[in-house]
C-alpha cells in the first residue's frame, strides 16, 4: 500500500507546482516616454530598456492623458507616440513579436505630471463623458495593440505632514476636527461611487477583447476615501501600490525622512509605509494575488543644514530639495545611477566639496530602506542627506512580497535603474535584484 500513498504524495506535488506555476508573479517594468525627449544623460530609449524587457511579464508605456474639452484619452506626446509622429505607440507593442509572453499596457493618468485633479473628478460625474473616456481608451488599445490600461487617477492628494510625537499627532488631530483642514474633496463619496462606476463600465468594454484593467493607487491619494475596493476589485487584474514618495523634499521641504519604507517607524505618520498600505487592502477582501508593491529606483534628496545635526540618522532638519543630477536634471530627484556615483568608490574617495562622496548608511533590519548623507562644509555648503532604493532594499520588498503570497512587484521607472551598467556593470540592476528573490 505504501507505494500507493506514493504516488498520491507525488500527485499532489505535481499539482501544487503546477498550481504555483499558473500564479506566477507579476513583474510590471513602467517606462514614462517623456525620458526619450530629455536632452543628455537623461535621455532613455525603447531601445535601451529591451535589455530589461525578459525580467518584466508586463512592460507599463506611459503616460496618456485626457483632453478636458473632449474627456477623450490621448497621449500626451502625439510627436513621439502616435504614427503621424515618430510611432512608438506601434514600437512598443510590436515588441510583443520579440517577446511573446509580454503584455504590454498603456499607462493613463500618472504621478509625475501632477495634473491638476479637478479634471479627474469632473469626468467622473457624467455619464456621458465617461463613455466618452471608455471608447476612446478602448480606440487606442484596438489601434495600436496594447493588452489593456493602468489607470493611475488622479484623485487629490493628501496635504503633507510632518513628522510628530504621539502628543503631538493627537493635538493636531483634534486641530483639524475643528479646521476643517483634513476634507480633500466635498463629494468624495459621490465620486467614489462614480469611480466604481467607470471600472464597472470600462470592465465590460473590454470583456469581449480579454483587455486587462489595472489599477495604481498613487502616492498621497488616500484610497480608503476615493475607492470602494470590495466593489471594484473584480473588475481588476491587479491594485499596484505606489508606496514611495512618503516623504519628499517638494512636500516636506524642511524635514529630511525615509522616502519609501518598507515598515512603520516609530514617531511617523500612520500608513506611510509599504506593510500598511498591503495590510489595509487585505483587510478589504482585496485578494493577495492582485497587490503589486511598487519598488521605486530614484531616491529622494534635501539640502543638509547648521541645523541637520553631523549623525544623519532621520528624521531630521532640512532646507529643501538638493541640486539636481546630471542624468533626472531634477531637484531633489536622483535616479539609481546618479545615487551610485556619489557613494564612495575610488574616482570619488580624495574629492572635496560637492564632489566628495556621501556616507552610506545600510538598513540591516531590512525594514526601512538605505540612506546617505554628506555634512555642509564650514560654510554650510554642499550638504546632502538622500533616502533611495539600491538592489538590496529592492530584494528585501521582493522578498516581503514572496513572503506574504502577493501578486508580483512593479519597477517605476526602468529610465531610473542603471540602464547603462554604469554602477557595477550589469544593466538594470534593481529590477534583475528583485526579480531573482521572486
Amino acid at each position: 500500500m505504501w507505494w500507493k500513498k506514493l504516488g498520491v504524495a507525488l500527485l499532489l506535488v505535481v499539482a501544487s507546482s503546477q498550481y504555483v506555476q499558473s500564479q506566477q508573479a507579476k513583474v510590471l517594468c513602467y517606462y514614462d516616454a517623456a525620458n526619450f525627449l530629455i536632452e543628455g544623460l537623461g535621455k532613455v530609449s525603447l531601445a535601451d530598456i529591451d535589455v530589461a524587457l525578459p525580467f518584466c511579464t508586463h512592460l507599463v508605456y506611459g503616460y496618456a492623458g485626457i483632453d478636458v474639452e473632449t474627456n477623450k484619452a490621448v497621449s500626451r506626446q502625439p510627436n513621439l507616440d502616435l504614427d503621424t509622429g515618430k510611432g512608438n505607440y506601434r514600437t512598443v507593442t510590436q515588441l510583443k513579436s520579440k517577446y511573446p509572453s509580454l503584455k504590454v499596457l498603456l499607462g493613463l493618468g500618472g504621478y509625475k505630471f501632477s495634473e491638476p485633479s479637478i479634471k479627474y473628478l469632473t469626468l467622473l460625474e457624467s455619464g456621458a463623458a465617461r463613455i466618452t473616456f471608455i471608447n476612446s481608451v478602448y480606440s487606442l488599445l484596438k489601434t495600436y495593440g496594447f493588452d489593456g490600461v493602468d489607470l493611475e487617477w488622479q484623485f487629490p492628494m493628501n496635504k503633507p505632514k510632518k513628522v510628530r510625537s504621539t502628543l503631538g499627532g493627537v493635538w493636531h488631530g483634534f486641530k483639524k476636527v475643528f479646521s476643517g483642514d483634513s476634507v480633500l474633496d466635498e463629494k468624495a463619496d459621490e465620486h467614489r461611487e462614480e469611480f466604481t462606476a467607470l471600472l464597472r463600465e470600462l470592465k465590460n468594454a473590454f470583456r469581449s477583447d480579454g483587455y486587462q484593467l489595472g489599477l495604481t493607487v498613487l502616492p498621497h491619494v488616500n484610497s480608503s476615501i476615493f475607492m470602494d475596493m470590495p466593489a471594484i476589485i473584480n473588475y481588476l487584474d491587479f491594485v499596484n501600490i505606489a508606496a514611495y514618495d512618503q516623504q519628499t523634499p517638494l512636500r516636506n521641504k524642511k524635514e529630511a525622512d525615509h522616502a519609501a519604507p518598507l515598515y512603520e517607524l516609530s514617531d511617523r505618520v500612520e500608513g506611510n509605509n509599504v506593510d500598511a498600505q498591503v495590510r489595509y487592502l487585505l483587510s478589504q477582501n482585496v485578494p493577495s494575488t492582485k497587490v503589486i508593491v511598487s519598488i521605486p529606483t530614484h531616491g529622494r534628496s534635501w539640502k543638509m543644514n547648521g541645523d541637520s545635526g553631523i549623525t544623519g540618522v532621520p528624521p531630521l532638519p532640512a532646507d529643501g530639495p538638493s541640486n539636481p543630477g546630471p542624468q533626472t536634471q531634477t531637484e531633489g530627484f536622483y535616479s539609481w545611477a546618479e545615487v551610485c556615483a556619489m557613494l564612495p568608490n575610488p574616482s570619488n574617495t580624495g574629492l572635496k566639496g560637492a564632489d566628495a562622496p556621501l556616507r552610506k548608511v545600510g538598513d540591516p533590519t531590512k525594514r526601512f530602506g538605505s540612506y546617505a548623507f554628506r555634512l555642509p562644509d564650514s560654510n554650510g555648503e554642499h550638504g546632502v542627506w538622500v533616502s533611495y532604493e539600491d538592489p538590496d532594499t529592492a530584494g528585501n520588498k521582493a522578498g516581503y512580497v514572496k513572503a506574504k503570497n502577493l501578486g508580483g512587484i512593479a519597477i517605476n521607472d526602468l529610465a531610473y535603474d542603471d540602464f547603462r551598467g554604469s554602477c557595477a556593470g550589469e544593466k538594470f540592476p534593481i529590477l534583475r535584484a528583485a526579480k531573482y528573490r521572486l
